[in-house]
């Protein structure tokens, strides 16, 4: 071997070393760059000749390292299985969020809720009761019937105003869902050309895998290599992505929860409308359930039927002995609530009476002190099927269903805050490790640098110095 293959041992070993600095550099410049996945450089001994040659003198070493590559140190299994509790985390967190705004909106328990404004109500039939046709009893009455019905209304426009919300949020997660697939697109296409090309690419892969969580966040689906560099991406059993193809997915579906429109909300290829996409988990999954018609189990349009329900059941139990009496004026078959047949709630409760005139306190024949169909009124939030108990029954559902979901949520919560733990533990940047590589490194190029210096001079010796020898 050649004197002159040391300088080549000392320069490899000198790029090494400065290749092994800059991937130190470049992990602690990123330690705290969102997704940026640690790097290490690869070396390997080169051998030394596998034959001897005439001149050979004997046993010879190897011919230095050798850089194979920059590996990025991060793991597929784990990068799945954030991305797997990332759909699940997302699904039920917009449920629970959904559900909590729900439960809100009833003020229950509390001096706004309707459980309250009940109790006035019936109270205020009962002192009426005590003295029938008085103008300040009634008028108190009349007060409170109208406090109970905008109640009644103003939750109900709760409810409507949050499934509007929802449907903005549904449009603007499937327009971050359009565009996190395009930059993915994109991102295969430069990946798979930088791989052909020889280039690094861990950067462009670490941009690829928060992309893909990002859409398993939103869309749930499953990642699939293709083999040259690209990944695939799959919701509902269809491809978003293929290789440098981005699908559009389009929501559709009515834009209000009581409009005449009442087409549900579904998500659809944009290439082949009319073909629904089924979601398997994400923010989208989970929004588009509870978007979903009452009858489907859809969570806001359930609440709102519910109230429907309450409204309908007060008003008939109401109105059905309010006719039976009779006013001061002599005056039977009075209705005290009005509303649109089928969306009291929705439409709003009506108090028909004006003034005492209106309003039937007496039996049949009783005359017009007679206070006793005020007094059966104010009994009716009592007893099985009452008003009362059918509204407490509607409040302790949503609270159960509340729970649940909000347990779910912290459940999925804890699996997402366990995966990306373990993620980042074989992934994220250890400032202590880069020190002790950086000062490997460092006294790996300073010895190369030595060994360079001594074939130098051993060369100068060689060079300049043959044959001085014994003049």
């Amino acid at each position: 071997m050649s004197t002159f293959s040391g300088l080549n041992t000392a320069y490899r070993g000198l790029s090494a070393a400065k290749a092994g600095i800059d991937v130190a550099g470049q992990n602690i410049a990123n330690s705290r760059t969102e997704g940026y996945t640690r790097q290490r450089l690869n070396t390997s001994a080169i051998g030394g000749p596998s034959m001897a040659g005439k001149f050979s003198v004997g046993v010879r070493p190897g011919g230095g390292v050798n850089i194979d590559g920059i590996a990025r140190l991060g793991d597929m299994h784990l990068d799945a299985r954030v991305r797997a509790s990332a759909a699940v985390s997302g699904f039920s967190a917009v449920r629970a969020g959904v559900f909590s705004d729900l439960e809100s909106a009833l003020h229950e328990p509390g001096a706004n809720g309707i459980s309250t404004q009940l109790q006035s109500f019936w109270a205020s039939w009962q002192e009426l009761s005590n003295s029938p046709g008085e103008a300040t009893q009634s008028g108190l009455l009349l007060q409170q019937s109208q406090v109970l019905a905008q109640q009644i209304s103003s939750t109900y426009t709760e409810f409507d105003n949050q499934w509007s919300q929802v449907r903005g949020e549904v449009r603007d997660l499937t327009a971050e869902l359009n565009g996190a697939a395009a930059q993915l697109a994109d991102l295969n296409g430069r990946i798979r050309q930088a791989t052909a090309a020889g280039g690094s690419v861990n950067e462009l892969l670490d941009q690829r895998s928060l992309l893909a969580t990002t859409i398993a966040a939103i869309a749930g689906g499953t990642i699939r290599d293709a083999g040259d560099g690209t990944i695939d991406v799959y919701i509902g059993g269809n491809a978003l992505v293929t290789g440098t193809t981005a699908r559009t997915v389009n929501v559709i579906g009515s834009n209000t929860m009581a409009g005449s429109d009442t087409s549900p909300v579904t998500l659809e290829w944009a290439h082949r409308p009319g073909s629904a996409i089924s979601l398997d988990g994400g923010e989208l999954a989970g929004a588009v359930s509870t978007l979903a018609p009452a009858a489907a189990g859809g969570g806001i349009a359930k609440a709102a039927e519910s109230l429907n329900n309450f409204a309908q059941k007060l008003a008939d139990a109401v109105n059905t002995v309010h006719r039976t009496g009779f006013s001061a004026g002599g005056s039977t078959n009075l209705e005290f609530f009005a509303f649109t047949a089928g969306k009291p709630a929705a439409q709003g409760l009506t108090v028909v009476p004006t003034s005492a005139a209106g309003i039937a306190t007496a039996g049949d024949g009783q005359g017009a002190l007679d206070g006793s169909i005020a007094d059966a009124i104010s009994q009716l939030g009592t007893g099985a099927g009452s008003p009362d108990s059918v509204w407490s029954s509607f409040v302790v559902e949503l609270g159960i269903a509340t729970r649940s979901e909000i347990r779910q949520a912290d459940l999925a919560a804890l699996a997402t805050t366990s995966a990306v733990g373990m993620q980042l533990a074989n992934a994220s940047v250890d400032i202590d490790e880069e020190n002790v590589s950086l000062l490997m490194y460092q006294h790996a190029y300073q010895g190369a640098a030595r060994v360079m210096t001594a074939v130098d001079e051993m060369l100068d010796v060689l060079i300049n110095r043959t044959g001085l020898v014994g003049r």
